[in-house]
């Protein structure tokens, strides 16, 4: 710019011209309009501002809860002490007291989360600034600002993070700092540090210090050292990267920092910082973490617990079975179990034993294979799809998925996949699985509450959760079992029958014609009482004694012993009638088979003196306030006579000292009873059995009915196993059965069921009949036996004696004597008459004889002459001389006179 004369005239000039007043009054007023225009927008803004900050504030909520939503529910066992714990990935928390949390561990986070937790308002202002400063210093990379109220705030009440809308996330930061600063004023620091600890997201699906010390440590909080309270607080600020299973060397880095912040902050000494430090806790994770997966699956009992607690709140509550699920994963309950923890280890181990099983353990398949084909449409082929390939295609009938060993199995699977696939299909999943055979259910129970003690739904390593639990979910025909149940007890509880009752065990048929058969196909008793009919588990004795109470009897008693799968009258698959109320009852013969956890309750019943007690799984449930939800009580109803089941016991006992159950006998004197069972087809096999405290029933067979030999009887020995390892776990006492006051005895005979004839039934030609026997006061037997016949016999004929056989030729012979209209081949056949009576007399002492005896003693007596001839036969020819006789060549009369004449002369007077 030039500063000369001319110019600064020429400037001058413009100032004081009328133009350029103009132009700058202009410019002036346009500067005050622009002034002004932006006071109005600010003071706009401003407004606008502080109306929404105003109205985000208003809108905080007013009805919250600090504390987390859901938990996870605990499971106890039947001592009280903590079995399982069940949650969801929301649930999987358990709220622990502010009493209970360590010092060191609310120390933990705190000092690495918010130290001045105890000095700010909800709000640390210090903390905003000092976040702002690192964000501006690092250029955008902020510093966690968020105090432990907020962030506690934030996960419970607005249940959000990590917005990407900034508009909400402004809106939700302003409304948790006032929540927060409201929060301070009226909860104590106590109530939140407890509430965010037991929220806080720690890894791995744990949320809240004790679940997360559950699963990384396997103990409570109130255990934990120092550096495991340090590991958990260096988990919270990136849950999935610094957990320290799966990135032990980063939560180390951390865990250093907030033992340093914690003795920065005077929390802890320099020796505890020091040992601190120095602790392996990361080993000690690794260790545990390999327990864990081991059971991580639930067991058979709480699958069993969850569905009887599912369909409890559904009976009860009117739940939907989303809801009661809902509830038993993420409602914090407490569930009080039956379950005893030593005694389900100790049947576990016995179970899985495979020293315990026969030595050609087989395999069974479980298989899934699901296949997207070239038009985009999916087929799923399971086992079922390979029996019928090698049934209809490779034309083996009998084919079963069962194989002796997995490589058998996989070459099967392979033979399948290369005959069904085609090169333009896709294979999206596939799964090949196997379970152990045969398999084994088990139940032990409490028979005087029904509370189930112990509950094994399989052997071998269980793969899902609430998968097939054989226990409670299968159904099995019972066999043999059935017999004491369906038609001995009714029997003898109504029936008119005492254990001394009589059946013939010959050949029979059911009323359709079809055979009844024992379990050794030709072997018949003969006459038996029910006694030996339970000893022996006689098959056509249970058939007759059922007909004769009817079916119906049976089939009421059934249902009056809890059982839920039986079939009164149906239309089955095929259109035809079902019914399980027939003759076939009395051997278990019925049309769905039934549960192993309900035939132990009907068992345990008769152990406990005719009472029925339905099973339970729980004693009580409990909501996350403690409020009692479920609760079971023992809910007695008499099913049968005390006397009835006493009688029952009797027989059973003898089942298992000298019956069909002596590999089940125990090591110790407890008294035991049990009753075997066996289906027809060797498809099932059962042992049911009691001592005075408990009660177990145990099955074993094929997933896929498959007959097989099991001469072992390896279930028997593994139930004994158990009850054995049960007594002494529990140390119970050894003592008999209860004694019934009802109870009388009596000497009957086996073989007809009534009071013995002296020396006759107990020289019974195989052996002594009598024996001691138990009734119920009033039901003994009146008459006497009937079923036994003495007959004299001569030794010289071996023949039915005459009257004139003389006694010394004398002996008896004791018969037995068959029911009439009994018919075939028994064991009583042998010891039966083969002949008629009056068709079997002594052919040597007959009437004549007696004559010629009576001829030679008159002889002796008057001096007659005798011959050796005179036992030769005395005949009269046609001209009246008997011929060859002493007497010579006399006639008839000749002889009667001089007989006269001896017999006057030699007798006496008197005689004469």
């Amino acid at each position: 710019m030039s500063y000369d004369k001319t110019s600064i005239q020429e400037k001058r000039r413009q100032l004081h011209s009328k133009k350029g007043r103009v132009h700058s009054s202009f410019s002036l007023m346009l500067l005050k309009m622009f002034l002004l225009l932006l006071l109005v927008c600010i003071i706009g803004i401003v407004g606008f501002l502080y109306g929404s900050v105003e109205g985000i504030l208003a809108n905080t909520p007013t009805n919250y809860s600090l504390k987390p939503q859901y938990s996870a529910t605990i499971i106890y066992d039947d001592a009280g002490e903590e079995s399982q714990i069940l949650s969801d990935y929301s649930s999987n928390r358990i709220p622990v007291k502010y009493d209970n949390i360590p010092a060191h561990l609310r120390n933990a986070f705190i000092s690495i989360e918010d130290e001045r937790f105890y000095e700010h308002n909800g709000v640390d202002l210090k903390g905003i600034f000092r976040a702002a400063f690192t964000a501006l210093k690092n250029h955008g990379s902020t510093q966690g600002a968020s105090t432990i109220t907020q962030q506690l705030i934030k996960n419970n009440v607005f249940n959000v993070g990590g917005e990407t809308n900034p508009i909400a996330l402004i809106k939700r930061k302003l409304q948790e700092q006032n929540l927060a600063i409201q929060v301070e004023k009226n909860t104590t620091k106590e109530e939140i540090i407890t509430n965010y600890l037991n929220t806080i997201n720690l890894g791995k699906g744990t949320l809240g210090v004790e679940s997360a010390a559950k699963y990384y440590f396997d103990k409570s909080i109130e255990q934990l050292t120092l550096s495991e309270c340090a590991v958990l607080a260096s988990i919270t600020k990136n849950p999935s990267k610094l957990n320290p299973i799966d990135h032990p060397e980063d939560n180390k880095l951390r865990r250093d920092i907030v033992l340093q912040k914690m003795y920065e902050q005077n929390y802890i000494s320099s020796q505890e910082y020091e040992a601190a430090l120095a602790d392996n806790v990361y080993e000690r994770i690794s260790k545990n973490q390999t327990s864990q997966a081991q059971t991580a699956v639930y067991s058979y009992f709480t699958d069993a617990l969850i569905t009887q607690i599912v369909d409890d709140l559904e009976s009860q509550y009117g739940y939907t079975q989303a809801q009661a699920y809902d509830l038993v994963y993420r409602g914090g309950l407490r569930i009080h179990s039956t379950q005893s923890a030593k005694l389900q280890r100790a049947a576990d181990a016995i179970i899985n034993d495979k020293n315990n099983y026969p030595v050609d353990t087989d395999y069974s398949l479980e298989y899934d294979l699901n296949v997207m084909k070239q038009d985009g449409t999916t087929v799923i082929y399971t086992e079922k799809d390979i029996k019928n390939y090698f049934r209809n295609v490779k034309g083996d009938k009998d084919y079963l998925t069962i194989y002796p060993t997995k490589k058998d199995m996989k070459k099967a699977v392979k033979t399948f996949r290369k005959a069904t696939l085609t090169d333009t299909d896709t294979v999206i999943t596939e799964s090949l699985r196997y379970a152990l055979e045969p398999q084994v259910s088990y139940t032990l129970l409490d028979q005087s509450t029904g509370q189930i003690k112990v509950l094994v739904g399989g052997r071998g390593k269980k793969k899902d959760d609430l998968a097939l639990n054989r226990a409670t979910s299968m159904t099995r025909q019972p066999g043999s079992t059935f017999k004491i149940l369906s038609t001995y007890a009714p029997a003898l509880d109504t029936g008119g029958m005492t254990l001394a009752t009589v059946f013939d065990d010959a050949p029979y048929t059911y009323e359709n014609g079809v055979k009844v058969s024992n379990y050794e196909k030709n072997k018949h008793s003969g006459m038996i009482t029910l006694r030996d009919a339970i000893v022996d588990s006689n098959n056509i004795v249970a058939v007759k004694a059922l007909t004769q109470i009817t079916p119906q009897v049976g089939y009421d008693y059934l249902l009056k012993l809890g059982f839920t799968t039986l079939v009164g009258g149906r239309t089955g698959a095929s259109g035809g009638y079902e019914s399980d109320i027939n003759q076939a009852l009395s051997l278990g013969g019925i049309t769905d088979g039934v549960t192993n956890v309900e035939l132990t309750a009907a068992y345990a019943s008769i152990a406990n003196h005719g009472n029925y007690n339905e099973p339970v799984l729980y004693t009580s449930v409990e909501d996350s306030h403690g409020n009692v939800l479920l609760k079971h009580e023992a809910n007695t109803v008499q099913v049968m006579k005390e006397s009835t089941a006493w009688l029952l016991t009797d027989a059973m006992k003898d089942v298992i000292q000298s019956g069909t159950g002596t590999e089940a006998q125990l090591h110790s004197d407890m008294a035991v009873a049990g009753k075997t069972g066996t289906t027809s087809n060797n498809y099932d096999f059962w042992f049911c059995g009691y001592t005075p405290y408990y009660t177990a029933s145990i099955w074993t067979g094929y997933d896929y009915n498959t007959s097989y030999d099991n001469d072992s009887d390896y279930h028997k020995v593994i139930w004994a196993k158990i009850m054995d390892k049960v007594i002494e776990i529990t140390g119970q006492e050894v003592r008999d059965f209860d004694a019934c006051k009802d109870i009388r005895q009596m000497t009957i005979c086996a073989k007809s069921g009534k009071r013995p004839v002296k020396g006759v039934c107990s020289h019974d030609p195989e052996h002594s009949m009598e024996r001691t026997e138990y009734f119920l006061a009033g039901t003994e037997p009146k008459g006497s036996c009937d079923r036994h016949v003495a007959l004299t016999f001569c030794s010289k004929s071996n023949r039915i004696a005459r009257k004139f056989c003389p006694d010394q030729f004398h002996y008896q012979k004791i018969f037995r004597i068959r029911p009439d209209k009994s018919s075939g081949k028994t064991e009583d056949t042998p010891y039966c008459m083969d002949f008629q009576v009056k068709d079997y007399k002594c052919n040597v002492h007959t009437r004549q004889w007696k004559e010629q005896k009576d001829a030679e003693e008159w002889q002796k007596k008057f001096g007659l002459p005798t011959t050796p001839e005179v036992e030769e036969e005395l005949t009269v020819p046609e001209n009246g001389q008997l011929q060859g006789t002493p007497f010579g060549n006399l006639t008839l009369e000749e002889i009667v006179d001089r007989l006269r004449k001896n017999f006057f002369r030699n007798a006496d007077s008197d005689t004469r």
